[in-house]
């Protein structure tokens, strides 16, 4: 699941939770919202952690070259 979905889930949650008022007799749809809304944080924070590894910057080696050696 990517950022795109993570963020389609905590927005789906919070339309869930807040701005609707369904009542189901088997289905809490409020505590639905909340768990899609905290499943769609925990992605967000799993992919900045991947995306953060995934980013990390390695100096460059230097390669001597035959010209740069020096002989006695």
């Amino acid at each position: 699941m990517g950022l795109g979905g993570c963020i389609i889930l905590i927005g789906a949650g919070a339309v869930l939770a807040f701005a609707t008022d369904w009542k189901m007799d088997t289905v809490n749809v409020d505590m639905v919202g909340w768990i899609m809304m905290l499943v769609g944080l925990v992605g967000v924070f799993a992919y900045a952690s991947i995306a953060r590894r995934r980013r990390m910057v390695v100096p460059p080696t230097t390669v001597v070259s035959e010209d740069d050696r020096r002989y006695p």
